[in-house]
């Protein structure tokens, strides 16, 4: 349908990194300028300016549910293949991998307290994972795995440290996150307030807010493993617009950077597009459960065996 046919079990791995980058829910730093900012902002005044320029602590404390649909990239990877181990010639090469993207419709649909789900379409199947805030589980038909499988160690990992849907910054002290400030950098040409997020459980992270909208531009990912190696991730915020009073980015890239500097390796990226953007749609609680989850799996099992 989307790729060759030849092509589809690597489509297949990318489509599962795919829906994992969708959860948590996206060019490059041009520019660094050392030491402490010279400002006269406080880290506190830094985010109470980004909280108002997206749209206010009260507009954003009223959301309680948030449906975001729109396109995902999959697939598209110009890194070069390295030589296979273990081989007689130490020059076999595995084949090449698929550099060009596809884009795959997905529903994404959230609801406090950090309940998500989300529904991808690939290959005439969707793919759901959802999560209670607790635990987590997934529907995998791509892989040929028509079961509920529940979320690996790592993938609970993510939900634990996942923010809620007004993200990190919003209450930030409520939710026992501390903020400082560590200087400023560039962020595409423009320059940025680089904060760094201590969370309540312990985990550090950097997001960087713009010095002349207050708006995030950037934020850190969670490493992911490729090629046997964890390599930083960072997500950028572009295209922002208003939706019900609230500035929210329309375009999410996510770049996996290289864990090292290697000559003629450039780092993967991949987007996500917004189509459209509900504020407080209404979302029942099963919706997030394990019950619902099976009882589509069902449904599909039922729809392929009359096929």
């Amino acid at each position: 349908m989307f790729v060759e046919f030849d092509m589809l079990g690597k489509r297949r791995c990318m489509v599962k990194m795919a829906i994992g980058m969708a959860l948590v829910t996206c060019s490059c730093l041009v520019g660094v300028v050392a030491g402490r900012a010279q400002t006269s902002l406080s880290a506190a005044e830094i985010v109470n300016r980004n909280v108002e320029a997206r749209g206010g602590l009260q507009k954003w404390q009223a959301v309680q549910t948030l449906s975001m649909s729109g396109k995902m990239e999959a697939g598209g990877n110009s890194r070069p293949t390295l030589p296979m181990p273990g081989r007689k010639d130490r020059n076999a090469m595995p084949p090449a991998r698929p550099s060009e993207q596809i884009r795959l419709p997905f529903l994404m649909e959230l609801k406090r307290p950090r309940r998500s789900r989300v529904e991808v379409s690939f290959n005439g199947q969707d793919a759901i994972q959802v999560s209670d805030g607790a635990s987590g589980w997934k529907l995998r038909p791509y892989l040929n795995r028509q079961q509920v499988e529940p979320y690996t160690d790592d993938e609970m990992k993510s939900v634990a440290a996942q923010a809620e849907l007004d993200g990190p910054l919003v209450g930030y002290a409520a939710k026992g996150t501390t903020v400082a400030l560590e200087g400023m950098e560039k962020v595409d040409g423009r320059d940025n307030y680089r904060l760094r997020l201590l969370l309540k459980g312990g985990t550090a992270m950097h997001i960087w807010v713009d010095a002349k909208t207050y708006l995030e531009s950037k934020m850190e990912g969670t490493p992911r493993r490729l090629d046997g190696r964890l390599h930083p991730v960072e997500i950028y915020m572009r295209d922002y617009r208003l939706v019900q009073g609230l500035q929210i980015p329309f375009l999410l890239e996510t770049k996996v950077l290289n864990a090292q500097a290697v000559a003629r390796a450039p780092q993967v990226s991949e987007q996500i597009l917004l189509d459209k953007v509900e504020v407080n749609p209404s979302l029942n609680d099963a919706l997030f459960t394990r019950a619902d989850l099976e009882a589509a799996a069902t449904a599909k099992a039922l729809v392929a065996s009359t096929h």
